[in-house]
């Protein structure tokens, strides 16, 4: 499930860190913010698929920015992150709009897993290898065939062939690459899109199949 766009919100700041390092090992594009207040303002300009929420925040409860969120967003799917373990709490956060629950101290995989769930939950229903014009693409196997021949992705291009793919023949403007692939430090200014673009094509080989809209973006043909 490569490609998501995430914010972590937790206040212990190497634990959110290490969350996000490994999500974007994972091909996904990262925000972290370390209290409740800052979780609200990013998700007021940004396009989140998934958010990973410790309950106990400072500034503004876990609480009130899951319902707030949950209120606001019918497709951001929320995993909640809490130390407390009884059914009573699990319940509590469920019942808050929260998708899914995670018990702290818990492995990476399985916040990865669950997080991976919830992504699949937020988008419509995709094959489990995106497939089009002599290209395969494995989410979970984070692995790229051209015509049968393995083709060595870095992250970033994984991510934005996934985005492609997933269009299905549509044109993806190079600023819905951006959102989706990058993460909020990226300049939106830069030429980052196109030289992915760039070293995507020449990877993926001749005949080309990475097509460019003018005007309008990139497309698999």
């Amino acid at each position: 499930m490569g490609g998501m766009r995430i914010l972590v919100v937790e206040d212990e700041r190497l634990l959110a860190d290490t969350v996000a390092d490994g999500l974007r090992h994972d091909a996904h594009a990262v925000d972290v913010v370390y209290d409740g207040a800052a979780a609200l303002e990013r998700a007021a300009v940004n396009d989140y698929d998934v958010l990973v929420l410790d309950r106990d925040l400072p500034l503004v409860h876990g609480d009130d920015v899951c319902r707030e969120l949950a209120q606001q967003d019918g497709s951001l799917r929320i995993l909640m992150l809490t130390a407390a373990s009884d059914v009573d709490d699990r319940v509590d956060g469920l019942a808050l709009g929260a998708d899914d629950y995670l018990v702290k101290p818990f492995a990476f995989r399985e916040l990865a897993a669950r997080v991976a769930a919830l992504g699949r939950r937020s988008r419509p229903a995709t094959p489990p290898v995106l497939r089009r014009a002599g290209i395969s693409l494995d989410p979970h196997r984070r692995e790229v065939y051209r015509d049968g021949r393995y083709v060595p992705l870095s992250r970033k291009e994984f991510a934005v062939l996934a985005e492609l793919l997933r269009a299905d023949g549509t044109a993806v403007s190079a600023e819905q690459l951006l959102e989706k692939a990058w993460d909020e430090n990226a300049d939106p200014f830069t030429h980052a899109v196109r030289m992915t673009i760039l070293k995507l094509r020449r990877k993926l080989g001749d005949p080309p199949v990475l097509l460019t809209e003018p005007g309008v973006g990139y497309r698999i043909g």
